[in-house]
């Protein structure tokens, strides 16, 4: 157990230290103008009715797990 909490705080350390040195490209000096309209990116995915539904449906399977746990208590 003691070689896996070992493992893990290394995987953590690690992963901040390389998280650290990723930063977000800069702006390019010299480049073309930014248009003026910019068009909605083609990847971005509303988020709002899945989570949602995701959220509530966790939430229900939590109750029902707990009500099923009292009753064989």
């Amino acid at each position: 157990m003691k070689k896996f909490l070992l493992f893990a705080a290394f995987l953590l350390s690690l992963g901040g230290l390389a998280s650290h040195t990723a930063y977000a490209q800069g702006p390019v000096i010299g480049g073309p103008a930014p248009d003026p309209t910019p068009t909605p990116d083609p990847a971005a995915v509303p988020l709002d009715g899945g989570a949602s539904l995701l959220a509530a449906s966790g939430i229900a399977y939590g109750i029902r797990y707990l009500r099923q746990r009292r009753k064989q208590a």
